[in-house]
């Protein structure tokens, strides 16, 4: 009997032995391919030498150090490294243990600055319907995912949350894609306006939406149109790169397509590539000027925030990340999986929408592809595809609720940036398997 709290105590899941690559093993010697590197972490693949060899060789040195009495070599050579890679004006990185604490740390960052200017009535965050934000208390209320929210309801802070930017959804057939993007973030002005500028501390996004409604980049404009508004009322901007940033978008950091640079920038899953725990916030010379020369002390931390071993880890990932070589590297296999899955499924009945950006992909599930009617939510249509997907030697990312919280099935994809042509092909054909058995269950043809 296992002593292991699950994520769900009717899972009786396979132990993780060994990796090899794109591909993880268990103790039975199957090999599944990582199609969405967990929940888009290992970028690397899952055994990448450098990586490995740089945390040993830390260890050797030394494993812990707290940042209340020192600093480390690792983390000094890693904020180096991310700043000047960084969208510009981003100089200060605040390391912490994953995306949950980076977010958290942003917020109440975010909160701090106003508080440090003088400008203490400015507490509330704006955010999106159907976003990820992590799954601390503050994380969680600036989220839009309906039900990871919902049981913690009582516990969470009001924030304000806006329509997210979903061409495929929300753009009306007489709108251009364009005017759709404006009428999408002029939606941050109107609630600005109606809670009062004055109250507004931040407004905070995922540049490529991603968990909660699968691989959603924003229209051409949108985000420009968001920084233009945060400026005009005082609002800070904070992106969420946890899981689009890092390269998976085939940009060292996704704002960097739309042309955008935040207040305040929050990073993980790739950064360490699954190797060792690691996130990191990074805010404007601005923000830390204004803690510098107030207070002197930001009110926030964690024990393990700027960990010596962890941070060595990202710095052998981030040097490979940030290597010539692999953004082109990524964008090439991005081609690749993309026509390959738009050409098994691009005219599929039950498949309404393929879209993303770099190894960052989201197939949309529907039930009618001319209306796009989602299937019910009682058929856990994600679910099935998951099962049935990891049966077969495929490891994806399925969720449920991608319209509205409860309607809707995406199937999320983002393999290891070190994919080969033969697994990309793998990829679509236990794909197409597992949908095939998947809709055959739940009663469809």
């Amino acid at each position: 009997m296992s002593h292991i709290f699950p994520r769900h105590t009717a899972m009786q899941l396979p132990r993780a032995v060994k990796g090899d690559g794109c591909y993880i093993i268990d103790q039975n010697g199957k090999r599944y391919l990582d199609a969405s590197g967990g929940a888009a972490v290992s970028c690397l693949g899952h055994s990448n030498e450098a990586v490995r060899d740089a945390i040993k060789a830390q260890v050797d040195r030394i494993a812990f150090a707290h940042t209340g009495f020192f600093t480390s070599e690792p983390a000094e050579e890693l904020a180096d490294l991310l700043a000047s890679k960084a969208p510009e004006n981003l100089d200060r990185v605040y390391l912490v243990s994953g995306g949950s604490e980076a977010t958290e740390a942003a917020i109440k960052l975010a909160r701090q600055y106003h508080v440090e200017k003088g400008d203490v009535r400015r507490s509330r965050i704006i955010a999106r319907l159907q976003s990820y934000h992590g799954n601390t208390l503050g994380s969680l209320a600036a989220g839009g995912n309906m039900w990871r929210r919902e049981p913690f309801e009582p516990l969470l802070v009001d924030m304000s949350h806006i329509d997210p930017c979903y061409a495929y959804r929300h753009k009306r057939e007489e709108e251009s894609i364009e005017d759709y993007g404006m009428r999408a973030a002029n939606a941050l002005e109107e609630e600005i306006l109606r809670v009062g500028p004055e109250t507004v501390a931040a407004f905070i996004a995922e540049p490529v939406v991603g968990a909660t409604m699968g691989a959603v980049p924003p229209v051409p404009g949108y985000l420009r149109r968001i920084r233009e508004i945060c400026d005009t009322y005082g609002v800070l901007l904070i992106l969420d790169e946890v899981m689009c940033g890092m390269g998976r978008t085939g940009y060292l950091f996704a704002c960097e397509a739309d042309k955008v640079t935040p207040d305040i920038l929050c990073m993980a899953k790739g950064l360490g590539a699954g190797y060792q725990p690691i996130g990191a916030m990074m805010c404007s010379s601005e923000i830390y000027s204004a803690i510098e020369n107030g207070s002197g002390f930001f009110q926030h931390g964690h024990t393990y925030v700027g960990h010596p071993t962890a941070a060595a880890a990202a710095l052998a990932v981030f040097k490979q990340l940030s290597a010539a070589e692999t953004m082109p590297a990524v964008n090439i296999a991005s081609q690749k999986l993309f026509a390959a899955l738009r050409a098994r499924f691009g005219d599929h009945p039950h498949i309404g929408d393929i879209r993303g950006r770099g190894l960052f992909i989201g197939l949309e599930l529907v039930w009618n592809r001319e209306t796009k009617e989602p299937f019910v939510p009682a058929l856990k249509l994600n679910a099935l595809v998951k099962k049935h997907a990891f049966t077969n030697g495929l490891v994806c990312y399925p969720m449920g609720g991608t319209i509205d919280g409860k309607h809707g099935d995406h199937i999320l994809l983002a393999p290891p940036f070190i994919i080969e042509d033969q697994q990309i092909e793998e990829i679509v054909n236990r794909l197409d398997v597992a949908l095939k058995v998947s809709l055959e269950e739940a009663g469809m043809p």
